[in-house]
């Protein structure tokens, strides 16, 4: 009888120190950005674990492939809200600054090709955003001596379709706009200075530089 009490006691200690596992946190540390959190809040999506076990996770339970996919899947949803920021910083300008810039884009882009009235709506949404400029689309457009149009009253006219159009593509294509600042035409410019600056691209009779 003992010798059997003896052989049940020691059967129970095997399955009792095979069952109780160290406590083992999850390092998910993905290219350096991904926090244990986020992993462990995957696992317990995945695995329907409880928030309260989510501390005794033992990684024999997942394989190489499991946590390579989870880690891939948090580096994909990282760079996703990444780009979701990128989009939300874009300059994003009210419709009456978008007619009035489309006006500008007519008066002086007229009869220009249409990637050159781009280019012109362009210039202003840069300088909008660069530090030597004023900060919103009308400050710009009718900063002292800044464009032809606000002093010969052209600026006033209704723009055409291809004027606004023009307008909103500038905005949808910021990311690719070459940075560009200033625009002249060669053959009537009379400003020495703006003859100085570098070109980048010519469209039409215009020059665009930076």
């Amino acid at each position: 009888m003992k010798k059997l009490l003896n052989i049940v006691i020691t059967i129970t200690l095997v399955i009792g120190s095979y069952i109780v596992f160290p406590t083992t946190k999850i390092n998910a540390q993905a290219e350096g950005s991904i926090q244990t959190g986020d992993t462990l809040k995957l696992l317990w999506e995945k695995y329907d674990i409880e928030k309260v076990d989510s501390d005794s996770i033992d990684l024999r339970f997942i394989n190489e492939e499991e946590k390579a996919k989870i880690s891939k899947s948090l580096i994909e949803n990282k760079e996703n809200s990444l780009n979701v920021s990128d989009k939300e910083n874009s300059l994003e300008i009210s419709n009456k600054e978008k007619k009035l810039l489309a006006r500008l884009v007519h008066a002086e882009a007229k009869g220009e090709p249409f990637e050159g009235k781009v280019a012109v709506a362009t210039v202003v949404l840069n300088r909008v955003e660069h530090k030597e400029f004023p900060d919103t689309v009308k400050e710009v457009i009718y900063e002292k001596n800044a464009f032809e149009p606000v002093q010969n009253g052209s600026i006033n006219e209704n723009a055409d379709k291809e004027a606004h159009k023009a307008v909103k593509e500038a905005l949808a294509d910021q990311e690719n706009n070459d940075e560009l600042l200033y625009f002249y035409n060669p053959e009537t410019a009379t400003s020495d200075w703006i003859l100085t600056r570098e070109v980048v691209k010519t469209i039409g009779d215009h020059a665009f530089a930076i």
